[in-house]
């Protein structure tokens, strides 16, 4: 494939679905900015017209990942409503289909090492998709008696960190944690267990 030069098109696009499709064959620290530069067709030099480095590369793939991520939240939200319950478990099971269908952007903002506040622009968007995180926690938590009540944002917390367990354990083909469960009921139940102890939902009888 020649090389393009000056004359690409979307130059800065390219770089990062040439590092999204990197990151996701051999992680975050596996590949070169020359490397991405190669799978996007231009020079490595090319490169630095938009990057100052493999971080900043990551970092915007990251960027992208938590637009997407945002908007698969407030979608499985919006779909749950009016029902606090509903968008709540909706939230949970949205974490886990987006690590299935976006693993190059997920890796990038949750195994990369990069902390959210590299850049403003990161920082906003991530914001944006703990916010909806919260408000469906929120809503929720309004149905606890208030001295039973945690924290709107230990609640989505929890879930969150539930959520990233399973996918990180159960839902990466990770090497002996293989159980004979599904990812998605493993999070189903989990949620379960932890809305029934805090009297959301009735106990089995």
């Amino acid at each position: 494939m020649p090389k393009q030069g000056y004359h690409h098109g979307n130059l800065k696009q390219a770089l990062v679905d040439a590092a999204l499709r990197l990151i996701e064959a051999k992680g975050p620290s596996g590949f070169t900015l020359s490397e991405a530069a190669k799978q996007a067709g231009v020079t490595p030099a090319a490169v630095y017209r938009h990057f100052a480095g493999r971080d900043d590369l990551i970092a915007e793939a990251a960027r992208q990942g938590y637009v997407i991520f945002a908007d698969v939240m407030q979608d499985a939200y919006d779909r749950g409503q009016p029902s606090a319950l509903a968008s709540f478990e909706a939230t949970g099971r949205a974490y886990l289909a987006f690590a299935r269908h976006y693993p190059g952007h997920y890796i990038a903002m949750f195994e990369s090492g990069l902390s959210v506040n590299r850049t403003p622009e990161l920082a906003l968007v991530a914001r944006r998709a703990r916010a909806v995180i919260e408000q469906a926690a929120e809503d929720l938590s309004q149905h606890i008696p208030p001295d039973r009540r945690p924290p709107a944002a230990m609640f989505s917390a929890h879930v969150w960190a539930m959520s990233h367990g399973v996918v990180e354990l159960f839902a990466r083909n990770s090497p002996g944690t293989a159980v004979p469960f599904a990812p998605e009921e493993l999070l189903e139940t989990g949620i379960g267990i932890y809305l029934r102890g805090l009297g959301l939902i009735a106990p089995d009888t």
